[in-house]
């Protein structure tokens, strides 16, 4: 597992003492979405409600088994949707 550090948008930062990048050991998508939840319960109803994950520029909605890896850059970001 690697340590990722996580960007979050300005409306999580309130359920994270104000952080703006929040640190979990990860391998996947799904394990980083799992250590914030444990670091920061506050998180799960908005995670489970669906979020984007931006992964070195790339977007991501569901991917729970996509590997990420120390040095990725990672951000969080509000459900990408049509219409």
């Amino acid at each position: 597992m690697a340590q990722v550090d996580v960007h979050l948008w300005a409306g999580l930062r309130r359920l994270t003492e104000g952080a703006e990048v929040v640190t979990v050991e990860a391998a996947t998508i799904g394990e980083m979405l799992d250590a914030l939840v444990q670091a920061h319960p506050g998180l799960k109803p908005i995670l489970d409600a669906g979020i984007s994950v931006a992964l070195n520029g790339e977007i991501y909605n569901g991917a729970r088994h996509r590997a990420i890896a120390e040095g990725d850059e990672i951000y969080l970001m509000q459900r990408m949707k049509g219409g």
